[in-house]
């Protein structure tokens, strides 16, 4: 099943298993070292798939998306966003387009374009329902699951969508086969920009089609985002034709896990992270006698730590009230963890070495901006920051400082590209020089805990 609780009787629900040996696994993982080193190279690769990368993940493809955004509000306007869904993506890639588009677009020829039209030839599926099986047929469509070179394999073979995107001045962002197409616009231009972005999902559904891909509006979904000042005086927009349906605008959609409002508050978000917490926190307390002290804070760290930590560079800049539901989350956990329902919770925190929810926001947003300084990645957040250049010679020059640049809301500060260089900045030298990102890491965590 592909969720608990969905119905069994309905075939859509279920997902397709293959059985996949480990030597497969091995040889799949020694070729896919040599492909992404040459399919990354190539102009033709879409380097907003944020999917399956190294120092690419959801946290940082919403960091993009929702960078533009804030800069978009800063700039005056709002930003029309549809968050596209594919039915069955994976299942149904076209065995022999792939092979002509990785030949045709990214020069993979000869000896290795072969091996890879062995690898997909000759696997075979059936149908199993309890104890009977359906006759054993020849699977000509799709790349199998949970294989190694299966998943990109099918961001190698969707990497046109980004040509379409730009051909239309649409922005792109992409994680696997979940794809945000937004649009910026204004008050007057809201009309235009409508017919833009349905134009773009035209020529989308249309690529979708011809290459075996089915485009589901059912399941797709589209909001508006901006102040609510701006919002209140947009036109309003009941739907957004496409795949010849009209996907309606919702007051928010959950994307790449987190949920997204109209005014990006992100007040649903906390309130579901808070909600997923508590439960752990409850089942943790049941248990919590019969563990040690390192079992329970592993636990802790895995089942509730992780949740509060997931894609909070996004929480950078909501209200003081969200901040302290998750603060009080954090705290009720570590009470659990030690035991110690009387001792303050700052106490308690600094015993099990977690840095506060305000701070931990700052050190991932820190992590990534080590990362995208140093070693580049991801591009699309490394092209946001600028290193600091005075126009005459001063000892700032050597600093290894970014140009924090000007945004006229509190909105716009809530950006990457503002937020990045004002927390690195104010990161002593030594932290910011650190050789290498698990010193980064360890420097930047004893930092903060010495500054509170």
């Amino acid at each position: 099943m592909k969720k608990p609780g969905l119905d069994v009787n309905s075939p859509s629900n279920y997902r397709p298993i293959s059985n996949l040996n480990n030597i497969s696994k091995i040889l799949e993982r020694l070729f896919l070292s040599r492909l992404n080193s040459h399919v990354i190279k190539s102009p033709h690769f879409n380097h907003l798939q944020s999917a399956y990368r190294k120092m690419h993940s959801c946290e940082t493809a919403l960091c993009k998306t929702l960078n533009d955004i804030y800069l978009s509000s800063d700039n005056g306007k709002c930003t029309i966003l549809i968050s596209l869904d594919l039915s069955a993506a994976f299942d149904t890639i076209d065995h022999t387009i792939l092979l002509n588009r990785l030949s045709t677009r990214f020069g993979i020829t000869g000896l290795p374009l072969a091996w890879l039209t062995s690898y997909l030839s000759a696997r075979t599926h059936s149908v199993c329902v309890g104890n009977s099986f359906s006759p054993i047929t020849d699977c000509r469509t799709g790349v199998p699951q949970g294989s190694v070179l299966g998943p990109i394999l099918f961001c190698l073979y969707i990497s046109p969508i980004a040509d379409i995107a730009s051909q239309y001045g649409v922005s792109l962002q992409q994680y696997a086969d979940d794809t945000q197409l937004y649009i910026a616009c204004s008050v007057d231009d809201a009309a235009s920009a409508l017919s833009i972005l349905e134009s773009c999902l035209a020529s989308l559904h249309s690529w979708f089609c011809h290459n075996g891909l089915a485009l589901n509006p059912s399941k797709s979904e589209a909001i508006l985002l901006g102040t609510r000042q701006r919002l209140s005086s947009f036109p309003i927009l009941v739907g957004i034709q496409t795949a010849n349906s009209s996907v309606p605008i919702s007051d928010h959609i959950t994307t790449l896990g987190v949920t997204l409002d109209s005014n990006l508050t992100l007040n649903g978000h906390v309130s579901s992270v808070c909600k997923s917490s508590y439960y752990s926190i409850k089942a943790l307390r049941h248990i919590r006698p019969v563990l040690t002290l390192d079992m329970a804070r592993a636990v802790a760290a895995s089942l509730t730590q992780t949740r509060l930590d997931f894609a909070n560079p996004v929480l950078l800049g909501i209200s003081s009230s969200n901040i302290n539901k998750l603060q009080r989350v954090q705290n009720c956990l570590a009470r659990v963890v030690l035991l110690d329902q009387s001792s303050p919770s700052t106490s308690l925190l600094s015993q099990l070495h977690w840095l506060p929810v305000p701070k931990r926001i700052e050190f991932k947003i820190a992590t990534l901006t080590y990362q995208s300084v140093t070693f580049g990645q991801p591009t699309y957040l490394s092209s946001l920051l600028t290193p600091y250049q005075p126009h005459r010679s001063l000892r700032s020059v050597s600093q290894n400082l970014l140009t924090v640049p000007r945004c006229n809301s509190s909105f716009g500060q809530r950006s990457f590209s503002y937020s990045a260089p004002r927390i690195w900045n104010g990161l002593p030298l030594a932290v910011r020089q650190s050789p290498s990102l698990d010193s980064f890491k360890r420097n930047l965590k004893t930092y903060y805990f010495a500054s509170q």
